[in-house]
């Protein structure tokens, strides 16, 4: 489990993720061009639950897909 800080929409938060999650959000922010605060600022404004549930079940959608996915 790794703990990394990120700016969102102009407030700081702190997300706690295993790393395979933090590299597959990383490789899919990559693929589209985008930073990976960027990703989560999007991931975030469609959430119902908390943030890290929400970013792992996006990673695992975009991931099954097999097509980059859309938030």
């Amino acid at each position: 489990m790794k703990k990394r800080s990120l700016s969102i929409k102009g407030h700081m938060t702190s997300i706690s993720m295993e790393d395979e999650f933090w590299q597959e959000l990383g490789q899919i922010a990559k693929a589209r061009g985008v930073s990976v605060a960027s990703l989560v600022g999007e991931i975030d404004s469609r959430r119902t639950g908390g943030l890290s549930s929400a970013i792992r079940l996006f990673v695992l959608t975009t991931v099954k897909s097999g097509d980059g996915g859309s938030v």
